[in-house]
Parts: C-alpha cells; structure tokens; sequence
C-alpha cells in the first residue's frame, strides 16, 4: 500500500529533554521524523510545571527554527492563574498556537489525590476556557478509552471529556491502548453523550515491553497477552523484536483506517528507527529531506 499524505494524518509526541545526551537524542529524533510531515508535534510538560523551561525551549527551537507546527502540553498543577497566565504568555510569545491543555499528574505523584491550586485552575475544562477566552490557539485536551485511573466509571470519565469539549477543546488524544475493540466501543458511547470533536487514537509503538506494562499499570491502560505472545522469546533479538513491534503498531493502526479513522497520535519516546519504521509500513510518503536545525 502507498499511502499519501491524504490518505491519513499523523501527529508526533516528544519529551522535553533533562540531560546534554537526552537533548542531542531529541533533536536527532525531531529532524529525522520531519520527513514524514507530521500535521503537528506535541511537546510534554512536567507535573508541578518540572519541565517548563526545557518544554518552552524546546517549543521555541520548534517553531522558530524548524517552522514545525508545534502544541506545547500544559497542566494545571501547581500553579496560579496567574502563574498559568505567564507560561501562556511565554509560548505566544515564542509563536505556538497550538496548546495540549490538561489538568496534569499530582505533584506528590501518580496514585495521590489531586488537589488544585488554591488560586489556580481547578480542571482541563476550566483551563480550556480561560485560554478559548485568551483566544487564538488550536486546543487539544486527553481522552482516555479504558477511563482515566481517578474516575470511578467510564460514564464518569466521558462526563469530564463532555465538560471538555463543550468548553471548547479542538480535539481530544487519546491514552494509548491496543485493542481496537476497545477504542470503537468507547468512541460510540462518546459520541452517544454529544461529544463531537475528533478522538484521535493514541499509539504506543513498543519499545520496551516491560516497561510499557509498568507504565500502562500507572496510567490505566491495558496490555493485552497477544503481545506478550507475539514478542515471546525476542528479548536477546533486538533487531527482529524491532520489526515486530513496528509490524505491531502498524497493524494496529491499518485495523483503525478500516474502521473510519484517519488520524493517528504517535508517542515517539524521542526515538527514530521504531517510528520510522512503523510509517515505511503504512506506505506513508516522505518528504524531499528533513528539516534541520542551525547548527
């Protein structure tokens, strides 16, 4: 199959980097994956704001240098409104448009109660509002098909998207999931409460599977035993676990476009040969060269 441009979007998620090895890795990575044209790139934001400086940095390079369509993620955790104000301020002002806007992890840590800001934003929707009001900025806010950890049911969990996206969120992105069966239930009930903004699936090429379980028992997802079957006995064969895990995700996206869906959210783990290999196999065209960055 050669799949156009046309044929399907795509978009790209990386995370700020903490270390000079880590920064080197990104940039490498945000060139080499420019050749396939992403629609846009997202770049994370720390709980508590931990990574707000690398995160504008990075978005800054993004946009300034890259010309790259580029939302930068940001929380509500531990902030004032005026506090979230400057950090909006300082991405306006390096020239992002595009905003990933979320309520954030805890800052005491994942499986502790939230508590908001005394003088801050008490929810993505009430952040989603504040910057509709701002105005000029593309939003997107999570959804999540196997519900968010803290929400006692999915009907609760679909009532938060609701709150979203009548508050005037672009569009939600998805928690990464691998049964497709699972996200057609879930964006049928979605769109049996009203919500009409599109649910872009989350993909989450596999680079490490058992790191990706201790992740996905944090975040909610599930992990289904035909991976553990399809990757059995690959742990010394990093080359052939490779090609099994990029056959993996692109199967996986392939069984979404012929269920109708024709947007994809990728989180890269700011590497390049999985992700590259995944779009050679959905047939995606490549761009003339990738965008580099002044040295």
């Amino acid at each position: 199959m050669n799949a156009s441009r046309e044929d399907f979007s795509v978009s790209f998620e990386y995370f700020p980097p903490k270390s000079d090895e880590m920064e080197r890795q990104l940039w490498q990575a945000v060139e080499a994956l420019s050749v396939w044209e992403p629609d846009f790139v997202t770049m994370t934001y720390g709980a508590g704001g931990s990574t707000k400086e690398p995160t504008l940095a990075a978005v800054s390079r993004m946009v300034g240098e890259m010309h790259l369509p580029t939302a930068a993620h940001l929380t509500c955790v531990d902030a004032s409104r005026e506090e979230t104000r400057a950090v909006i301020e300082d991405l306006r002002a390096a020239g992002v448009r595009r905003i990933v806007a979320l309520r954030g992890d805890p800052a005491t840590g994942i499986g502790t109660a939230y508590a908001p800001h005394p003088d801050g934003y008490s929810t993505t929707a009430d952040l989603v509002r504040a910057l509709v009001e701002y105005g000029d900025f593309d939003i997107s806010v999570s959804a999540y098909p196997e519900k968010h950890p803290e929400s006692r049911d999915l009907a609760e969990d679909i009532a938060t998207l609701k709150s979203k996206a009548d508050a005037g969120a672009n569009r939600a992105l998805t928690q990464f999931f691998f049964d497709n069966d699972v996200f057609e239930r879930y964006l049928e009930k979605v769109r049996a409460a009203g919500i009409n903004i599109p649910i872009v699936p989350g993909i989450m090429p596999i680079q490490n599977l058992a790191q990706l379980k201790r992740f996905a028992r944090r975040c909610g997802s599930s992990v289904p035993a035909f991976l553990d079957e399809r990757l059995e006995g690959l742990d010394e064969k990093p080359e052939e676990r490779a090609e099994v895990a990029a056959d993996i995700a692109a199967e996986q996206i392939e069984d979404l476009r012929r269920r109708g869906i024709h947007e994809f959210h990728i989180y890269t783990m700011n590497r390049v040969p999985l992700i590259s290999a995944v779009m050679d196999r959905l047939g995606r065209g490549k761009a003339r060269a990738p965008r580099t960055v002044a040295a």
